[in-house]
């Protein structure tokens, strides 16, 4: 791979972020009269519900806290992340201190506190504001969201669980998401709690979620480990799989094992293969690991999320093996994915494609997507690619 190629995918990726998709988010999202953001916005940025949901004001928060943080300390960027931190600050919690689901665009409280990941997310964004402001009470409730994160994990949904019991599942989305906060939020918890996380997670992932003989990752199976037949236990999320492996790669270079980064890439590529569409392209949303009909309607629309996360993996599997069958596949999900994805007439990208690749909706933000995945893929890639180049710059001075 020649230098000049990982020098454009760069600056693609640097232009895509900071010259069309944050500007588009910096335009139409900002609630000026009670702060927050908007996140239900039409093709254009047209603002179609105001309803605030916690854990995509708590995303934008730390999306406009990283720009500032790691890209260049614009105090536009600051304040952008600062509206939502006031908001959360006021609003976003009940009298025990869980973030609530989803609020009136002044903050009334409309769903319960129900979803674990509410308090996932307000985590990072409120260490990555904490870090931007230098404000210790930011940092100390980022440390209560991700304890209560982990305190909830064996009982995510608490007295908001539906099910009976009868078949106890447990989620990947669980230990993927705590190496993810580990990994986020080393610098402000006890020194060794980051590396106990590490390695619970990985057990978990590889271990328990991960089958060698189908060679995917499981998104759901029982208490010990089985696999239940039922429409959870067959289910298969590639998108999952996928985002998780990146999360290994960075979790591998931090601990200096390169074993646990090949094998991360070496799932990353099974999972890729698994859910690639032979026919139309893009990876599916969800499959059944039978091949009987999934019970998500939705199960072959093409995400964006989904393609975001292969990007960033395929570009840190290429940046830590530089092998060919890596490259091959980042092409094609790189072709497929900027062919498709964004919108060149209005700014940012569309979330959700049909089958075949066109917009199913054509909408930039809603109740699951907002200003996160798209620039966190944007600016990982984007960093991702400057690294390879520069490790290619060493090595041919090193020939030399």
């Amino acid at each position: 791979m020649k230098r000049e190629t990982l020098s454009t995918y760069a600056q693609l990726y640097r232009k895509n972020l900071l010259e069309d998709v944050v500007p588009f988010w910096e335009n139409y999202s900002p609630d000026l009269e009670y702060g927050g953001y908007y996140t239900c916005l039409g093709r254009d940025g047209t603002v179609y519900d105001t309803d605030k949901f916690t854990w995509l004001q708590a995303r934008q928060v730390w999306t406009f806290s990283m720009l500032y943080n790691r890209v260049e300390k614009r105090e536009n960027w600051l304040e952008a992340a600062g509206s939502g931190i006031r908001f959360l600050k006021k609003y976003g919690r009940d009298e025990q201190g869980s973030f609530y689901f989803s609020l009136t665009r002044d903050g009334r409280p409309l769903t319960h506190a129900f979803n674990i990941y509410s308090d996932c997310f307000a985590a990072l964004a409120f260490a990555e504001y904490g870090r931007a402001s230098g404000e210790e009470e930011s940092l100390d409730i980022a440390r209560r969201a991700y304890r209560r994160f982990l305190d909830r994990r064996e009982n995510p949904k608490g007295r908001f669980e539906k099910t009976t019991g009868a078949r106890p599942l447990q989620s990947f989305g669980i230990p993927m998401m705590a190496a993810y906060l580990a990994y986020e939020l080393e610098d402000i918890v006890p020194s060794g709690h980051s590396l106990e996380i590490f390695e619970d997670c990985i057990h978990q992932i590889l271990d328990v979620h991960y089958d060698p003989k189908k060679k995917i990752i499981r998104e759901h199976v029982g208490r010990n480990g089985e696999f239940p037949d039922c429409f959870e236990g067959r289910l298969i999320n590639p998108g999952h799989g996928i985002e998780a492996m990146w999360f290994l790669i960075d979790v591998a270079e931090k601990l200096e094992r390169p074993s646990l980064a090949d094998k991360a890439v070496d799932i990353c590529l099974q999972i890729l293969d698994y859910g690639w569409d032979k026919g139309y392209g893009g990876i599916f949303y969800f499959m059944d690991v039978k091949g009987a009909p999934p019970q998500q309607l939705e199960w072959d629309q093409k995400l964006w999320w989904v393609h975001q996360e292969a990007l960033i993996a395929l570009s840190k599997a290429y940046l830590h093996t530089r092998r060919a069958d890596v490259w091959r596949w980042y092409e094609q999900v790189h072709h497929y994915t900027w062919q498709y994805f964004p919108d060149p007439e209005y700014g940012e990208w569309f979330g959700y494609l049909n089958r075949e690749g066109w917009p199913h909706l054509t909408g930039k933000g809603g109740k699951w997507k907002g200003c996160f995945h798209t620039p966190r893929a944007l600016y990982q890639c984007w960093k991702t690619f400057e690294r390879t180049a520069n490790s290619f710059d060493k090595q041919q001075n090193e020939k030399q």
